[in-house]
């Protein structure tokens, strides 16, 4: 909603002067302002101005003496706008009765006289926050040069917000033809504001009076925004611009636009403000009170009754069903935008964790980024569909025969969607099912369902409803409202009455095992059907939340001593294989192998072991062969003494450019915050809590061990590990020393 919203004007001007249409409310009220700060709740600490005034009238003041005092005095503490107080009798220069800014502003006939000023303050047709209808509609009627741009005016403590637009020369309403300005510079506004944006390429539409007794009077006309301009305190200057700006862009130069096409088109918003104007004159001349103009007003004009649902739909922060010239439009604001005027300790306590990165502000688009707190668009999520006014359902629509044959494929597409569409579906799931692709047809179609309200997007629910929930801090209705509410739709007996169903939910949510909604609500495989309904009922009321698994790795002070010690033992292996190496150079090859030795000595053919000729012939040939094998028995083991001489430089050198720290770091156990991103050190711990585990188990946490960070759902896990919940219970069971677990809301 937004609470700065006070009302909805409807301004026109002709060769008559400014005028003020319509309006709704009839009677807005601004908001209450203290010129000074107001005394204690007890009356007793007034402020210093009276004690100053009174000081002589009043040296010793009792309780009661000052409790009267502040009562008599209380409405001086009330700020009043300048007009009320203002004494009527009084003359205001020409050039001096208005801003400078909104002097420059306005030609020189809108400038107002005191008779136009010193209207009956009870007079409730010429009469509106205070001032004379015909001064405010001079205010925002500013010179043609101002006009299709973005219009702000503030005067006293109220902001008129709008986009004013009239008519081109020679008397006829069209669209300005755009101009090509390549590098043009300034408010970047002006230019995106333009009513070039609703116009045809190829071709233009004017409206040009035909008939001698047609006239066309309409010389501009004005749909504005009143806003109580709030505290620039309260809020950041930043976070100020931009909630003025979303409401400009999304409801007053949206309905300027449709606006200003019907009046090019068919001469639509002259017709609406000759019939409004009629009808208040005639009121007028018979006396009848301002209420029953109103009335009358909302019966014979759409544009009346348009800026009433508007009004009502944007302070209850509902989206507006109007139609202007038979040109149905859905309005609304986002829904926390009011947010943006409070500091972030006011916000309540939300259970979601909402996306604000730049990706997830890429996924949702820019009308879905700023002031909708919405959940992350992810694979991994589910979509809920929503009730929506049924006399504007597109569902209906879309199978309608007013549907081009080219856009055929696009709604039964959309259709589809609509139907396989469920909780217990990821986006993923869908995409596969329906065959679509997920960025560029699943998340276009969330995002226009999410924005027109007939969907949100929530986490995947468990087909046998084996889903953990918990209940947000605080509720939207009344617990009793709901209460009855939930009794009519689900009179089964089966059913516990809601109270005490999320009593059962809510006490689940601190057991270690078993709690999950179908072990303890629905217990029966019978019902799952029939609470998938009460699920969705919940959901649908923003009263469950679903919590998710996230896990995190603890080095045990155990798994480190025992990493540093097999460091340590490598170190002094090493140094005595270097002592060795250096001793054993100085060596001849007889020394260094023994098995030379054995193998000259014993060798037949020697003097020890004679020959026969024949022998001789023998001996050679097999020591031949044999000689040669030995030759490739002695290459490969040099290869393999030299690869594990060189493993073992580079573990001693891997082990160089670690941070060991001191041995009294291994006393306590160490968090690995993001296992993606790991120390040299902290992959020698993770390496080390795989030791003695199955093969498969092993690569698989090497797998996802990088998703162990705390941030990652198990849903988020399962997607882009591509593993089953199966195996990533079998690795949290095998390695569970080394695991710390707990849910969250995602």
């Amino acid at each position: 909603m937004a609470q700065t919203l006070l009302a909805l004007l409807l301004v026109n001007s002709s060769a008559k002067g400014p005028n003020l249409v319509f309006r709704w409310p009839p009677n807005p009220e601004t908001t209450s302002r203290l010129s000074r700060p107001l005394p204690h709740e007890d009356r007793l600490e007034l402020d210093n101005p009276w004690r100053a005034a009174n000081h002589n009238n009043s040296p010793q003041i009792t309780v009661d003496a000052s409790s009267e005092a502040a009562a008599t005095v209380a409405e001086d503490y009330q700020w009043k706008s300048p007009s009320v107080i203002r004494d009527s009798s009084r003359s205001f220069p020409r050039s001096g009765s208005l801003p400078t800014s909104a002097a420059n502003a306005l030609p020189e006939e809108h400038f107002f006289d005191d008779d136009e000023l010193a209207e009956d303050p009870t007079d409730e047709y010429h009469r509106i926050f205070d001032y004379s209808t015909q001064f405010l509609a001079g205010m925002l009627c500013p010179k043609t040069s101002l006009c299709h741009q973005k219009f702000d005016l503030l005067i006293d403590n109220l902001l008129f917000i709008g986009h004013p637009v009239c008519i081109e020369d020679g008397g006829h309403w069209r669209f300005k033809r755009e101009k090509s300005s390549s590098g043009s510079r300034g408010r970047s506004s002006v230019n995106h504001d333009s009513m070039d944006d609703i116009k045809s390429d190829t071709s233009i539409r004017v409206y040009s009076p035909t008939g001698n007794n047609e006239s066309s009077w309409l010389h501009m006309f004005h749909f504005v925004l009143v806003l109580d301009s709030p505290d620039s305190s309260s809020s950041a200057s930043g976070n100020m611009s931009k909630y003025f700006d979303t409401i400009y862009k999304q409801i007053a130069f949206t309905i300027t636009a449709v606006l200003f096409q019907e009046q090019v088109f068919s001469n639509f918003v002259e017709l609406e403000c000759d019939a409004l104007g009629s009808l208040e004159a005639e009121y007028i001349a018979k006396g009848e009170p301002f209420s029953a103009f109103m009335s009358q007003a909302l019966q014979i004009s759409s544009i009346a009754s348009a800026m009433k649902i508007l009004f009502d739909a944007v302070k209850s922060s509902t989206m507006a069903y109007i139609t202007l010239n038979d040109i149905p439009l859905e309005l609304q604001l986002p829904p926390f935008l009011d947010h943006l005027l409070h500091g972030e300790e006011e916000h309540e306590l939300d259970l979601v964790d909402h996306q604000e990165d730049d990706d997830e502000a890429r996924l949702w688009g820019c009308d879905l980024s700023f002031g909708w707190r919405l959940p992350s668009l992810a694979p991994w999520k589910s979509l809920l569909l929503l009730e929506g006014d049924q006399e504007l359902d597109p569902y209906i629509n879309l199978r309608g025969p007013h549907v081009r044959p080219d856009e055929r494929e696009h709604a039964e597409g959309l259709i589809r969607f609509l139907e396989t569409a469920s909780v217990t579906l990821s986006f993923s799931d869908m995409a596969n099912l329906l065959d679509w692709d997920l960025e560029t047809q699943i998340y276009p179609t969330v995002r226009w369902l999410v924005h027109h309200r007939r969907a949100k997007v929530v986490d995947t629910v468990h087909l046998g409803l084996k889903t953990i929930f918990t209940l947000p801090p605080e509720f939207d209705a009344p617990l009793s409202a709901l209460s009855a509410e939930f009794k009519r739709d689900f009179p089964q007996s089966e059913i516990p009455p809601l109270p005490s169903l999320l009593a059962s939910i809510s006490e689940a949510s601190s057991k270690q095992s078993d709690n999950h909604f179908f072990a303890v609500v629905v217990r029966s495989k019978e019902l799952i059907p029939l609470y998938h309904e009460v699920v969705i009922w919940l959901l649908k009321r923003d009263m469950l939340f679903t919590l998710h698994l996230r896990i995190r790795i603890v080095a045990t002070a155990e798994l480190k001593a025992r990493v540093r010690q097999a460091h340590e033992r490598k170190l002094e292996w090493s140094r005595g294989q270097r002592h060795q190496d250096r001793v054993g150079s100085g060596l001849r090859p007889r020394d260094q192998d023994p098995a030379f030795y054995e193998v000259n000595v014993r060798r037949p053919g020697s003097a020890l072991f004679p020959l026969s000729p024949r022998g001789v012939h023998r001996f050679s040939r097999r020591m031949s062969s044999a000689e040669s094998e030995s030759g490739r028995t002695n290459e490969t083991f040099l290869v393999h003494a030299d690869e594990d001489d060189e493993e073992a430089i580079t573990d001693e050198s891997d082990d160089e450019n670690i941070a060991w720290g001191s041995p009294e770091d291994t006393l306590c156990p160490s968090l690995i915050s993001d296992p993606g991103t790991a120390s040299p050190l902290e992959r020698k711990w993770l390496a080390a809590m795989s030791e003695g585990k199955d093969e498969h188990i092993a690569r698989r946490f090497e797998q996802i061990n990088q998703y162990f960070d705390g941030k990652s759902t198990d849903d988020e896990i399962l997607h882009r590990a591509e593993i089953s919940r199966r195996q990533l219970r079998e690795v949290l069971h095998h390695y569970d020393e080394y695991l710390q677990t707990f849910l969250h809301p995602a």
